[in-house]
């Protein structure tokens, strides 16, 4: 069985972590990655270091914040920029490609907007931006085709998702309008991956950089796969590959993998 092997990973900042992020694609190989976080303008972004791994490269940066990317050893077509539904938002959030492999798949890569402080504009922005993200979910389920959507969702989906769930209360990432936001998306019919393959808790994906949180295993789980049923049948399996955040000059989150039979 051929499996196509998939990693999200937000790399905060891709000026900071180049080495870092050759150094995991040589030693990882995944067929497919995709990038949040690489704050940087499309023109400013490392395509050479990353084309010379053989890989295809996609951007929709900005300037110092968000911006997402594509890698792939496969063939990209049809590659779209920017979630639609606001022509007023500049934030570089979502891009989207067909990858063709043995058979054809939409992958979307999302950087979700963080949302905090909570109440107040950022947080408006957030709910609003999830609004459309559904939009665009039932458009991609009409499709009945393989198809997923992953990335830094800035949500802890579950007590289950947190160290220490009490916390995050009043957080943007875990208030109860974003998490039913989150969960009207899966309700549509997606598969949420990981959870798919573990239901226990104590798996998180990122831990902040701040007052030891690594070390104390103070973590969130907040990058996330969703996959419409015709890519979940694909799917062998889901894993967080840890250890990575240990590694010099890390990022706070860790790449979260899909291996899909296709």
């Amino acid at each position: 069985m051929d499996l196509m092997k998939i990693a999200t990973f937000n790399i905060n900042g891709i000026k900071a972590r180049i080495q870092a992020l050759t150094d995991w694609l040589n030693e990882a190989q995944p067929d497919v990655a995709l990038l949040q976080e690489i704050k940087s303008v499309d023109e400013g972004f490392p395509r050479q270091a990353i084309e010379e791994l053989g890989y295809n490269v996609e951007t929709h940066g900005q300037k110092g914040f968000n911006g997402v990317a594509i890698l792939s050893k496969f063939p990209l077509e049809d590659v779209t920029r920017g979630l639609p539904g606001d022509d007023t938002d500049e934030q570089a959030r979502w891009i989207e490609a067909t990858v063709i492999g043995e058979k054809a798949l939409r992958i979307c890569g999302l950087y979700l907007p963080n949302g905090n402080p909570a109440p107040g504009p950022k947080y408006d922005y957030k709910l609003a931006w999830m609004e459309r993200l559904y939009t665009r979910a039932q458009a991609l389920m009409a499709l009945e085709e393989p198809a997923l959507m992953c990335g830094d969702y800035n949500i802890i989906p579950q007590s289950e998702d947190a160290a220490r769930p009490d916390a995050w209360i009043e957080d943007a990432l875990f208030r109860p309008e974003s998490r039913a936001a989150f969960r009207q998306l899966v309700n549509l019919g997606f598969t949420e991956a990981f959870r798919a393959r573990q239901q226990d808790a104590g798996h998180y994906s990122f831990w902040d950089y701040q007052a030891g949180a690594w070390d104390r295993n103070d973590g969130i789980r907040i990058d996330h796969f969703l996959l419409t049923p015709q890519c979940a049948d694909l799917l062998n399996d889901c894993w967080i590959e840890k250890d990575v955040r240990g590694r010099e000059k890390p990022s706070d989150h860790v790449p979260v993998w899909v291996d899909l039979a296709i």
